[in-house]
């Protein structure tokens, strides 16, 4: 999954749309892993610091399986993917099946 996302842009796109959807939809854990990959396959860990003015290893902390970022990580981790991508995020509430 990281080597697709490292070459096909939209692929990135389409696991930052997921990552997000899991995390509006109170699937957290999920996100976090979806975004760990996207991270290595973009911005990396290093570049992530550097954009969040967060340590890289508590970064890596907060996308483990056990993570727990507060919100204010967790939106500046993924204003940094979207950033990186070239991509804003539109959100849009349907009806449940």
């Amino acid at each position: 999954m990281k080597e697709r996302a490292a070459r096909d842009p939209e692929f990135a796109k389409a696991m930052l749309d997921e990552a997000a959807t899991a995390f509006l939809n109170g699937e957290p854990h999920v996100a976090r892993l979806i975004l760990r990959d996207l991270v290595n396959a973009s911005v990396g860990f290093e570049g992530l610091a550097a954009e969040t003015n967060r340590p890289s290893k508590s970064l890596h902390r907060m996308l483990s399986e056990k993570g727990n970022p507060s919100m204010d990580n967790l939106a500046a981790i993924f204003g940094a993917v979207r950033k990186q991508l070239g991509v804003e995020f539109e959100a849009h509430g349907v009806k449940a099946a």
